[in-house]
């Protein structure tokens, strides 16, 4: 499961004594052009040509109308083939996802890492031809009557899918012809997925020019963004400058990256509708989110009507700084009392302890959790200066383990953003031993287990709390998670949905991009706001992942919808964690909404689970705005 971060991280400090430790790749593959990987990608080539000779099966029934009149009595055979195709492709993956995960890893630390590089070009071959050979068994299993998808299912081994089998035919009247899919496999490895790589490789190799005490210095992107959490203003008004300079530089590629992404996305939706049934340029992201479109609009309503909380926390937060308005370089900023220069940067072996003691206090297991991603060294944590910004959770599927990136600058928002992404990875050790057909959840659960993270080690921060001081840095976090959930994820939904309703028209301008950028800002921060950030649009990863549109909203609905949980340890006591480890488990067989009706007896299409979270949360401005007033 990839992550790209919420949060952008780190202080000016001693990073010799500060910054977190590399990880450990070696145990997957000693090198990026090592004989391991080409003994892998060739047993990958070998399960496709096998899964190949399989497909000439399934191809009579995939001709016309035939597969949507076939009987269970008829497709013994079919069915036979299907299950063989299967088990192939289960091999194939495991095998093909962690030579990719291998390569992303190596780029994130270095994104000019030759043989990485190389690795990853050779790797697009491969994936469209893993999306080509298995197009035929989704066709089959999406188009197929009922009677045999339960015959499909009757195998113990492929019993498993049957969530993601049931889940894939609810879009079945979205499917082109074999031979389309086909097609569209093939061209959008240099379609919109080149388009994607390219913002990935501009995004590691940008420089930018920050003023600092030392006078004005270059730096890498990952660099600069770690001092949009410094509490010097000036110092992180000089890097949001920097930063959007250098974006600004590349606007127009940019522009013309987010355009063709939008573009082929838009075209797609217009090839799959039917005479009367269109397709929404949303319903992708909501069916791979597992979402209903009922369930987002309510999340966005209450989101709406958090507004004035939230602006309220802006506000408090400027205030605290001697401000009255809220400007988009203190999104990061502490608490100001860091200002006054006894506020030291956290190291990072005492960070993971910390959060390993917060994890702890739910349950020992997952404190123990903790300390073994630190001592296998899974947790990737220096300062590089071509290393890519943000943070993510990735693993490998072979050794079932789990990884987790960031820039570790010591920081009080780094400890949270190590905690956010320790609890993706959290996630993923729970389900380690689930069949691999169950280890895909939607992103808007994927957010759960991380934001439950943040939420157990911010009040175990806030518990160890001595002085006024002390308690103000940490609920300070949560303000700004309140302003960032309710203010800054809804502002990137609606620049993003909006530039798809006009896209679907005609490219935008560079100028036109900067305009409605600004006008989504304005429209959830207020009065509140001293000015928008134009660029968002362009500094902002989540809108070039070229696998995955509206990457914002589940972070929305993981904040809440974790909250929520959370609300509940009380509630649950003793029976608490056991109940949670249940709800991860599920995550990969299960919608969100099937999830909480299961797990916490609630429904989400409704907004009271919604206004009951938000609710706890006006109680902790409360305190908040006491500590600042004080």
């Amino acid at each position: 499961m990839y992550d790209t971060g919420f949060f952008q991280y780190g202080v000016v400090c001693n990073m010799a004594t500060v910054t977190g430790e590399s990880w450990d790749l070696a145990s997957e593959y000693p090198a990026a052009d090592c004989p391991e990987i080409d003994s892998d990608l060739a047993q990958v080539d070998a399960l496709l040509n096998d899964i190949e000779r399989c497909n000439e099966a399934l191809a009579p029934w995939l001709d016309g109308d035939a597969v949507s009149r076939l009987t269970a009595a008829e497709a013994t055979d079919a069915v036979a083939e299907a299950h063989t195709i299967f088990r192939l492709a289960e091999q194939a993956k495991r095998l093909v996802y962690d030579v990719h995960s291998y390569a992303e890893c190596r780029l994130s630390v270095d994104s000019q890492h030759a043989d990485a590089q190389r690795l990853q070009g050779r790797l697009q071959a491969v994936w469209k031809r893993l999306a080509n050979v298995q197009e035929p068994l989704l066709q089959f299993l999406a188009r197929v009557p009922d009677d045999v998808v339960e015959a499909y299912l009757a195998a113990p081994d492929v019993e498993p899918s049957r969530f993601s089998v049931r889940h894939l035919r609810q879009r079945r009247d979205a499917l082109l012809p074999l031979a389309h899919e086909k097609l569209v496999n093939n061209l959008s490895q240099d379609g919109i997925h080149a388009w994607g790589r390219l913002y990935d490789q501009l995004a590691g190799t940008l420089t930018c020019a920050v003023s600092t005490d030392d006078g004005k210095q270059t730096m890498g992107l990952a660099q600069a963004s770690g001092m949009l959490l410094d509490a010097d203003e000036q110092l992180r008004k000089s890097a949001w400058q920097g930063i959007g300079t250098a974006w600004d530089a590349h606007a127009e590629s940019c522009a013309a990256a987010i355009n063709a992404i939008a573009g082929w996305r838009l075209e797609m939706c217009r090839q799959r509708a039917k005479p009367n049934r269109p397709v929404h340029f949303l319903d992708e992201p909501l069916h791979q989110n597992r979402i209903t479109k009922a369930t987002l609009e309510t999340v966005l309503q209450v989101a709406r009507e958090g507004m004035p909380l939230a602006q309220r926390a802006a506000r408090l937060q400027a205030k605290a700084y001697g401000k009255s308005l809220y400007a988009p370089w203190d999104q990061r900023a502490p608490a100001p009392a860091a200002a006054g220069g006894t506020d030291e940067p956290l190291p990072y072996a005492e960070a993971v302890e910390l959060v390993a003691d917060s994890y702890g206090s739910v349950h020992p297991s997952m404190g123990e959790f903790v300390r073994m991603m630190a001592d296998k060294h899974w947790i990737e944590g220096t300062v590089a200066p071509h290393k890519r910004p943000g943070a993510y959770c990735t693993g490998f599927l072979k050794s079932r383990t789990p990884r987790v990136f960031m820039t570790y600058m010591g920081g009080s928002n780094d400890v949270i953003v190590l905690a956010h992404e320790l609890g993706h990875a959290f996630h993923s050790w729970v389900m380690r031993d689930l069949p691999l057909s169950q280890h895909s959840y939607g992103m808007s659960l994927a957010e759960t287990a991380s934001t439950f993270g943040e939420s157990v080690v911010r009040d175990a921060l806030v518990e160890r709390a001595e002085t006024p001081a002390a308690r103000l840095k940490i609920v300070w976090e949560e303000a700004a998670a309140l302003v960032g959930f309710i203010l800054n994820i809804p502002t990137r939904f609606e620049f993003e949905r909006n530039f798809y309703e006009a896209r679907a028209e005609r490219p935008l301008q560079t100028a036109e991009l900067k305009e409605m950028m600004n006008a989504a800002w304005q429209h959830w921060y207020g009065d509140c706001l001293a000015e928008p950030d134009p660029l968002f649009w362009a500094s902002k990863l989540h809108y070039y992942i070229s696998g995955q549109s509206f990457y914002n909203f589940p972070y929305l609905f993981g904040y809440l919808f974790s909250l929520g949980i959370y609300a509940r340890r009380k509630t649950f006591g003793a029976e608490f964690f056991d109940r949670y480890q249940a709800l991860l488990l599920d995550t990969g067989r299960m919608t969100a909404e099937e999830l909480a009706a299961k797990h916490l007896d609630v429904d989400l299409t409704q907004p009271e689970f919604w206004r009951d979270t938000l609710a706890m949360l006006e109680t902790r401005i409360d305190v908040f705005e006491r500590l600042v007033e004080a």
